[in-house]
């Protein structure tokens, strides 16, 4: 079992590399702002670990220093975070096989992780279950030693965070030319690209997310059984 699982490790860790540069950036960002509201790295390790949302982290910070309002609170998580209902319907059936650690696999199911198992190949010698997991603790571990990293050094060192907010937008770049590649088809991005461009014409920024993404999983949905005919071609970890 345990040799199962460092094979799992092996080849989740290449896959999650890009997802490393930029939890680690940013996480280091976040600690350096919390540790500016005047939280130290105790704190920052207890909600990267508890919470573990990016950006409804970046959105808490002003929220712990402001008086306790609840309704503004679960009106700005369920904002924030909305997108992750479509995340949880895309993952219901390859994590409706898993048998151990589903919980877990639902908590740290962020836009990185659902990029790097959706819909991707696994290794042959490893199983679906442990490749998940894998995945999920890795990103999580990012995420938390960049945050608390930045928590100690944000006062011992100083830091211009002047763009660090573009770093998210390259990593899911990268994902996404790396998924570009990996496919024949390149229906399911240019689906997305084009809906997510109408809808912002439409609706404007401010309100372009939910509707672009209804609109994106109805179209994938409708176009599922001649999406499933097309494999990956991605090589194989040896």
């Amino acid at each position: 079992m345990g040799s199962q699982r460092m094979r799992a490790l092996g080849a989740a860790f290449p896959r999650t590399l890009p997802v490393m540069a930029g939890d680690l950036f940013l996480g280091l960002a976040w600690g350096i702002v919390l540790r500016e509201k005047g939280f130290g790295p105790e704190w920052a390790l207890l909600i990267s670990a508890a919470v573990y949302a990016g950006s409804m982290q970046f959105a808490m910070l002003g929220l712990m220093t402001a008086p306790f309002s609840p309704v503004t609170t679960v009106m700005m998580t369920l904002l924030v975070n909305a997108r992750h209902l479509f995340y949880g319907l895309t993952m219901l059936e390859p994590y409706g096989k898993v048998k151990r650690g589903k919980p877990y696999l639902i908590f740290s199911l962020t836009d990185e992780t659902f990029s790097l198992v959706c819909g991707a190949p696994i290794p042959r010698d490893v199983t679906a279950e442990d490749y998940y997991l894998a995945v999920s603790a890795l990103d999580q571990l990012y995420w938390v030693a960049g945050s608390v990293a930045g928590a100690l050094l944000g006062q011992i060192l100083p830091w211009d965070l002047t763009g660090i907010d573009f770093a998210m937008t390259a990593l899911f770049l990268v994902i996404a030319v790396d998924q570009w590649n990996a496919y024949r088809s390149h229906l399911p991005a240019l689906l997305g690209a084009g809906i997510t461009v109408v809808s912002l014409v439409v609706m404007g920024a401010a309100n372009m997310l939910i509707p672009a993404l209804c609109v994106i999983i109805a179209a994938l949905l409708a176009l599922r059984v001649k999406l499933d005919r097309d494999p990956a071609v991605e090589k194989e970890a040896v």
